[in-house]
C-alpha cells in the first residue's frame, strides 16, 4: 500500500506515518507504545481514538507522561500477558525487518515491551532504511562498572565506543543505567550479532532489534507512505 502525496516535511511525514499506525491498533485492547518524536506523532493520532481502547503499555517515562496528559490509561507491563501490537520507531531497518534502536535511550524497556507483543509495527522516515545496519551509532545501555570492559570489546571488534553524556555527565536511562554509542560497526548477522553481545557480562540491552523484529515498516517517503513487511 502507498498512499500518495506531495512533497512533505521530515515532521509531516511523522504525522503521516504516526496517522497511518492507527489502522493496526486493535479496538477493545491494550496498545504498546514506544519512544521518540515520530511516536510522539502516533500517540498524538492515537488520542482520536482513545474511547475505543482499554489503554497502552509504555517503553518510556516520557511516553508514558504524554499518553497520560492525553488521558490515556498506562498499564504497568507485569499487569499484561500479551499485546496486539507494538508501535514504534527506529534508528535504522533493513530490509529484512531488523532494527537498530535506542536513540532516545529507551532500548530496554522497549525491548520489554516489544517481547510482549504479537506484531512489532516499526513507523519512520525513508532516510532510516538501510542495506547493512551500523551506519547509526549503535546503543547499548550497561551497568556503570561495566563500561570500560564492554567499551574494550567493541574496540576489539573493530568499532568506536563512548559513554553517552548529557550535561556532561554520562547520561542516566530511565533503568538508572548508561549509554555506550558504537561507531564503525557492520552488522552483517543482526540475530548472532545480537545473541552474542547480550551474553557480555555487564550488558542490559543491545539496540539490535532482530529476535523482536519489526513485521510491518510503515516509511514516510518524499511520495506518502510505504507500507513493508517481512
Amino acid at each position: 500500500m502507498t498512499t500518495t502525496t506531495n512533497s512533505l516535511s521530515q515532521d509531516q511525514l511523522k504525522t503521516l506515518v504516526g496517522q497511518a499506525a492507527l489502522q493496526y491498533v486493535v479496538p477493545d485492547e491494550i496498545v504498546g507504545v514506544g519512544t521518540g518524536s515520530t511516536v510522539n506523532k502516533f500517540i498524538d493520532a492515537l488520542a482520536t481514538m482513545k474511547d475505543q481502547i482499554r489503554g497502552a503499555v509504555s517503553s518510556s517515562l516520557a511516553s508514558t507522561e504524554r499518553l497520560q496528559a492525553l488521558g490515556i490509561k498506562v498499564f504497568d507491563a507485569n499487569e499484561v500477558e500479551a499485546l496486539a501490537v507494538y508501535i514504534d520507531g527506529a534508528d535504522e531497518i533493513d530490509g529484512k525487518g531488523y532494527m537498530v534502536k535506542g536513540g532516545g535511550a529507551a532500548l530496554t524497556r522497549e525491548k520489554i515491551v516489544a517481547a510482549l507483543a504479537k506484531q512489532f509495527v516499526c513507523i519512520a522516515d525513508e532516510s532510516k532504511l538501510v542495506d547493512v545496519l551500523g551506519e547509526f551509532p549503535l546503543p547499548v545501555e550497561v551497568i556503570p562498572m561495566a563500561a570500560a570492559q564492554i567499551q574494550r570489546r567493541f574496540e576489539a571488534l573493530g568499532g568506536t565506543a563512548s559513554i553517552r553524556q548529557k550535561d556532561g555527565k554520562p547520561l542516566v536511562t530511565d533503568n538508572g543505567q548508561h549509554i555506550i554509542d558504537v561507531r564503525g560497526l557492520k552488522i552483517n548477522d543482526p540475530l548472532e550479532f545480537e545473541s552474542t553481545v547480550n551474553q557480555w557480562p555487564g550488558v542490559v540491552t543491545v539496540g539490535v532489534f532482530a529476535h523482536q523484529k519489526a513485521g510491518v515498516c510503515l516509511l514516510g517517503t518524499s511520495s506518502g507512505v510505504r507500507t513493508m513487511t517481512f
